[in-house]
């Protein structure tokens, strides 16, 4: 496969911070700008055709996961996902949630200003050697909610999701995934996953431009969560305006209540489209090898301090190293001036590849920090 005509970018750049904000590959600038120019030749007159594309995402998605259509819905970003389940689900007194300290701030703010008074949030250190320990050790029988986010943002540990899902819901709990991380770089198949709602944002691993979000709600759980908002489009016949029962459906679309985003819907739909056309377990294991190719390199580096683990289960896009004494605004100047792109989180640079970078383009990578050690050394 061409990787220089699906991504283009690689021909410009080394893109090494696909966890922030990933580049466009040529299909998705394709499909969007078809759609730009059928606005700008005709207007609405294609809306059908529109609906059809945003149909054919809906079955994309929900089979990228290993769901049900009905499961899904389409939101604006992981953020309101998140908000949705804090404010929405049915919460008692005396009950609590356990969520990880030091998380992005979606998976913490809505647990600290969303939740009832009465419920009792416990944050919970992050360990990167054992990440799931703290949070099974705090788990009781008043918890309801556990949260967190399948690949730390900021040191790139992977969760056991098993581990962690059996465990809620030994004591009736719920297990809520930030997948934003996840989704589109290593695969996660809610039907066998013991998860209860997932949220993923479109504009890291998934490729696509930023506004949408895909919500996965497992059908008990949904049943607990109140909308928080209502209106026209919340039904599959959502042209019947006339209708008599106007109950919330059933199906996810219930958190879908009013008029989407089209043009990140094109986007998004030819980015599954194109996810889809590559084996998934080829993809994870080609981005696996590159991160193995950063920590290998790193760690022949003195002074780098790799917070990433080098265990392929506990790792996926992101490696983090913290540069010695150095400033890692310093790294991050040198890998620019090289036309490297990354990222600096806390006192660690962020490099995340994707299963398309090319293997010179780590070594370029590797070579500049090395430059910048050397003359810190």
């Amino acid at each position: 496969m061409n990787y220089r005509e699906l991504f283009p970018v690689v021909d410009r750049h080394a893109w090494l911070n696909h966890a922030a904000i990933s580049p466009w590959p040529a299909p998705v600038g394709r499909a969007m700008a078809n759609f730009v120019d059928q606005n700008i030749a005709q207007g609405p007159l294609g809306y059908a055709e529109w609906l059809a594309t945003e149909q054919r995402l809906r079955r994309g998605a929900a089979e990228f996961l290993g769901a049900r259509d009905d499961d899904l819905a389409l939101l604006k970003n992981t953020s309101e996902g998140l908000s949705l389940i804090a404010a929405g689900l049915d919460w008692q007194p005396g009950d609590a949630l356990v969520c990880c300290g030091g998380d992005f701030p979606s998976n913490l703010l809505p647990w600290r200003q969303l939740l009832p008074d009465f419920v009792e949030v416990l944050e919970v250190p992050f360990d990167n050697d054992d990440p799931e320990a703290g949070l099974l050790q705090a788990l009781d029988a008043n918890v309801r909610l556990l949260a967190v986010s399948s690949v730390r943002y900021d040191s790139g540990v992977r969760l056991d999701l098993h581990r962690l899902g059996q465990a809620a819901h030994a004591i009736g709990a719920l297990l809520v995934v930030d997948a934003i991380q996840h989704l589109g770089a290593l695969p996660l198949d809610v039907s066998t996953a013991p998860v209860d709602f997932v949220v993923g944002g479109s504009h890291k691993w998934l490729l696509a431009p930023e506004g949408l979000a895909l919500f996965w709600s497992r059908p008990s759980a949904r049943q607990r969560l109140k909308p928080l908002q209502t209106g026209w489009r919340m039904w599959p016949d959502m042209f019947n305006f006339e209708r008599g029962d106007w109950r919330q459906p059933e199906s996810a679309r219930r958190f879908e209540p009013g008029t989407l985003n089209m043009a990140g819907i094109h986007g998004l739909a030819a980015a599954i489209e194109l996810l889809q056309s590559i084996d998934p377990e080829f993809r994870a294991e080609q981005l696996l090898q590159r991160t193995g190719w950063l920590i290998e390199g790193l760690e022949r580096m003195p002074g780098v301090e790799i917070i990433t683990p080098s265990d392929p289960d506990r790792r996926a896009g992101i490696v983090c190293f913290i540069p010695g004494r150095r400033d890692p605004g310093d790294v991050l100047k040198q890998l620019s001036a090289d036309s490297i792109f990354a990222a600096k989180r806390g006192p660690a640079v962020r490099l995340s590849p994707n299963f398309y970078t090319p293997e010179a383009q780590i070594g370029k990578a590797l070579e500049a920090v090395k430059a910048v050690m050397t003359r810190a050394a």
